[in-house]
């Protein structure tokens, strides 16, 4: 039984870490690639694009690792239906403005900030659960979610004191929070088109988003950046833009590990905190000098976020536990604790 217990514990701390060091890295990685100094590469539109390509081509090779591999998750096998890509074309759109915004806001704010530039999504869930869904929000949720507001803020205002601000960036924050929390609500709509296989959905999301990206880009003048770009022939340039959407299709794996081998509240509160870990990190990499009140707005952001995820938790458990009470023995009451 201990040896069981302690393997069990080895797992998940393995499984947790490898999420925290994709998670990171693929940060790091696709500011270096948006932003560098090094690179001067003005093309954000284009290593969006490119990344979807390698995922694209990452879920045709692992569409044959499942019978070899059973110990891998079973990966569907790499075929498109027109059909179903025009089924799941809206999801896409939302899909699309998710990662280029998301990408923009990290282009345009500092690792250390991006975390707080980005954090309205449980704001907007809130908000478009309502509008949407017609769900309702408990008090102490909307509490939580004015903690996150008051943090956003607060961390604005003090990011815009030290003269390091931008306000697109900004912007940009709010536009991939709103486009997360709208992924969401419409994955839930779109994943009975694909068998309710995530790894499907994936698929045909990066399939249609490849076509989304073309036009954009070249309105956007990506496309023109791309022919005056001094890396262009650079094999490291494209060893880093190819690692780029490993991690992207990585991210997506472990995420569903995580939740797998612990829980969805367990995956969220590592999500958590490894987003103030990587604030941290980005702030000694870079010496960066922050204020206080700069670090409380972070402060207010992840607790706000971490008592949201326990609030919405245990009001999950508490109606299960009533709708399960009804058809249930009189010793079997307890039974929903470990539902969630």
């Amino acid at each position: 039984m201990t040896e069981s217990v302690f393997a069990k514990s080895v797992r998940i701390a393995a499984v947790v870490s490898l999420y925290w060091v994709i998670s990171i890295s693929m940060v790091f990685l696709n500011k270096y690639l948006l932003s560098s100094p090094d690179l001067k590469l003005d093309a954000p539109l284009f290593v969006t694009w490119f990344q979807c390509v390698v995922c694209l081509v990452c879920l045709f090779l692992l569409s044959f690792l499942g019978e070899d591999y059973p110990w891998i998750d079973k990966f569907p096998a790499f075929s498109i239906d027109l059909k179903v890509a025009r089924q799941v074309l809206p999801l896409s759109a939302v899909f699309v403005g998710m990662i280029t915004f998301n990408n923009l806001c990290l282009k345009h704010l500092g690792v250390s900030f991006y975390n707080v530039g980005r954090s309205l999504t449980t704001v907007f869930n809130v908000i478009c659960t309502y509008i949407i869904l017609g769900q309702k929000t408990s008090i102490k949720a909307m509490l939580c979610c004015a903690i996150i507001i008051s943090g956003f803020l607060l961390g604005v205002d003090q990011e815009g004191s030290s003269g390091e601000l931008s306000y697109m960036g900004v912007l940009f924050g709010v536009l991939a929070s709103l486009c997360v929390c709208l992924n969401a609500i419409y994955t839930k709509k779109v994943l009975p088109f694909v068998d309710n296989n995530i790894w499907r959905l994936q698929l045909y999301n990066n399939f249609n988003a490849i076509f989304l990206f073309l036009p954009l880009m070249v309105i956007c003048g990506d496309v023109k950046a791309m022919y005056g770009f001094e890396m262009i022939t650079s094999a490291y340039f494209w060893g880093m833009m190819t690692l780029g959407g490993i991690f992207g299709i990585a991210i997506g794996y472990v995420t569903g590990l995580q939740i797998k081998v612990t829980s969805p509240l367990t995956h969220n509160v590592s999500g958590t905190a490894k987003a103030c870990a990587q604030t941290i990190l980005s702030v000694t990499i870079n010496h960066e000098i922050k204020t206080g009140l700069w670090w409380l707005s972070n402060m207010l952001v992840i607790g706000g976020s971490t008592a949201y995820t326990v609030v919405k938790h245990s009001e999950m458990k508490a109606q299960l536990n009533q709708e399960t009470l009804p058809t249930k023995g009189n010793g079997d009451e307890k039974r929903g604790d470990n539902v969630v």
